[in-house]
């Protein structure tokens, strides 16, 4: 396929899935309804590639009873008639001012989608509202955020030796990957309605970058060298009866093709949507084609120069 034509075969392809969700005949009126939401391009190939992870998600959801999905690639959808009757919402997208979610009166079309009981799963950077738009309306629906000046985004290699017991975290098993998860969230008072699904202690490594908005304070500084835990996946419960959930990684695609990563992600989508969650979990099979399918067109980094 050449690459040029790819965004374009993608919005096709979105627009097709899209209308699916409301007219196929296979599809139960009484079927939970998921709206997978993926932001535009950025960083570097292999990097926050949100159409490919949400259509991989898609893909590893297909044939669950009792569900339906659609998807809209490449930034917020067009029609806000998708976002009427949804179970649950799951955004993978940039944040910080640009946040998809942030723009226009998009936090209104999602208050009232949630305010109905609709669950919300904000993946990686997506889950980066701003202090000034978007934090009250985060901590609100999925109990945690990212707040600059505070949390930090190094890349390191995360241990998660135990799991709770909740239903996202059904069938995962203890593991180890290296991704860029996000640690010190700001979260609701008390944790309150917070359950930790991930839990890791961040090494010294964390710590290596001067302070910045994302890369370093004291605070942080004082927790990596107490050895404190670090919570980088949570699930949430609103006091409407709605649910939330954040997780920090997936800035690597190819992250998704860890099983247990990627279940903990596919769980959450059931439970968001009020779905039971299978003992085992939802079971799904990743190749290192599936990873490669759909992935956005994006120049690879210039060699540096011979010195």
């Amino acid at each position: 396929m050449p690459t040029a034509s790819l965004p374009c075969r993608l919005q096709l392809l979105a627009l097709t899935l899209a209308l699916a969700f409301y007219s196929t005949a296979d599809a139960s009126a009484a079927d939970k309804k998921i709206l997978l939401i993926a932001g535009p391009p950025s960083h570097g190939p292999g990097q926050h590639e949100h159409n490919a992870g949400v259509l991989l998600l898609q893909k590893c959801l297909a044939g669950t009873p009792g569900l339906t999905t659609a998807i809209v690639l490449n930034g917020w959808p067009k029609d806000a008639a998708l976002l009427e009757g949804v179970d649950a919402v799951i955004i993978f997208a940039d944040g910080g001012p640009r946040h998809i979610a942030l723009q226009e009166d998009r936090l209104a079309v999602l208050e009232r989608t949630l305010g109905k009981g609709a669950g919300l799963g904000l993946l990686h950077y997506a889950v980066e509202p701003t202090k000034e738009k978007g934090q009250a309306e985060f901590l609100k629906w999925i109990g945690g955020a990212f707040e600059i000046h505070w949390s930090v985004n190094p890349h390191w290699d995360a241990n998660f030796k135990t799991l709770p017991k909740h239903p996202v975290a059904r069938g995962v098993k203890p593991f180890t990957i290296r991704d860029e998860w996000y640690f010190n969230m700001r979260f609701v008072e008390g944790q309150e309605g917070v359950t930790p699904l991930l839990v890791a202690v961040p090494d010294s490594s964390t710590t290596s970058r001067p302070d910045g908005d994302h890369s370093g304070n004291a605070t942080v500084r004082t927790m990596v060298a107490r050895g404190d835990p670090q919570t980088v996946s949570w699930a949430f419960e609103r006091a409407n009866g709605g649910r939330g959930f954040g997780f920090t990684g997936a800035h690597f695609h190819n992250n998704w093709g860890n099983d247990n990563f990627r279940k903990l992600v596919l769980n959450a989508v059931l439970w968001l949507a009020k779905m039971e969650v299978p003992a085992n979990g939802v079971e799904s099979r990743v190749t290192p084609s599936d990873l490669a399918a759909n992935l956005d067109p994006k120049p690879a980094k210039k060699a540096a120069p011979k010195k």
